[in-house]
């Protein structure tokens, strides 16, 4: 189990239970004690969770989240799409990441990858968005800055829609713009179930450099009731080791980079 991999399990567990000790957390993972303390360390430097004598507690910002957000973090083709998607990532980038389950793992992703080079003091990284949870757990990390949107909160969703939101994205220049998506085709692209949040989620395509779209192989292959961005809009699409290999073609075809985690 790689450090990212243990870094997301304790996490999985701090939300499921509120409270680590670390010699169960130890057993239960099957390393030493000391591995998990230092790991806990390292989570209470990035503002993950709070230390305590003999183990750790959930941070309340980072773990007020909706059922659906928890929920979805139990899914290791998300976890494993948001990891490779944060990878294209380079420190001192701007990122725009809309909302959804996948796009709030690729947050947390960055999160623990944020530190800026040694003795800089700079942003690792600039993050807007449009979704309130992602901006509330990132809100408390030091060495990102956070920028968001205005707008309309969607409850289903955490997004801000709306021309608070355009207002804002106007005036902005994004080097990469990671996506969630509840559709993506070869031949129309990617597409989501409510048209207003398909309009923010355009305009921060328009405003990137390079698009990327993350979205698990069930979603590929389908197509939601509002455009996104046509094919030759997006650069990367990562997804799954379940996707179609004749999906895959068509979208090499088009011009989509295609990677499977």
């Amino acid at each position: 189990m790689s450090r990212y991999e243990r870094w997301n399990a304790l996490l999985e567990l701090l939300a499921e239970d509120g409270r680590l000790e670390v010699e169960e957390t130890a057993e239960r993972l099957d390393v030493s004690a000391a591995t998990i303390r230092r790991d806990l360390d390292q989570l209470a430097k990035q503002q993950m969770l709070t230390r305590t004598r003999g183990g750790a507690v959930a941070h309340n910002v980072s773990y007020d989240l909706p059922l659906r957000y928890k929920t979805a973090r139990h899914a290791t083709q998300k976890q494993l799409i948001a990891q490779a998607a944060a990878e294209l990532v380079t420190p001192g980038s701007v990122v725009g990441l809309n909302g959804g389950t996948t796009t709030t793992e690729v947050a947390r992703a960055l999160a623990v990858r944020s530190d800026p080079p040694q003795g800089e003091k700079r942003s690792a990284f600039t993050v807007v968005t449009n979704a309130l949870n992602i901006a509330n757990e990132l809100a408390v990390r030091p060495h990102v800055k956070i920028v968001v949107t205005g707008g309309v909160a969607r409850p289903q969703s955490y997004e801000l829609i709306g021309p608070l939101a355009a207002g804002v994205l106007g005036e902005l220049t994004l080097d990469i713009a990671v996506l969630g998506v509840d559709g993506i085709e070869p031949a129309t692209g990617a597409s989501a179930h409510h048209e207003g949040e398909a309009s923010t989620n355009r305009l921060l395509a328009e405003r990137a450099d390079q698009v990327v779209v993350v979205a698990d192989s069930s979603k590929v292959g389908r197509r939601a009731f509002a455009r996104i961005c046509g094919p030759d809009r997006i650069d990367v699409l990562v997804t799954d080791s379940g996707v179609d290999e004749a999906a895959v073609a068509e979208f090499t075809d088009a011009g989509v980079r295609v990677i499977t985690a």
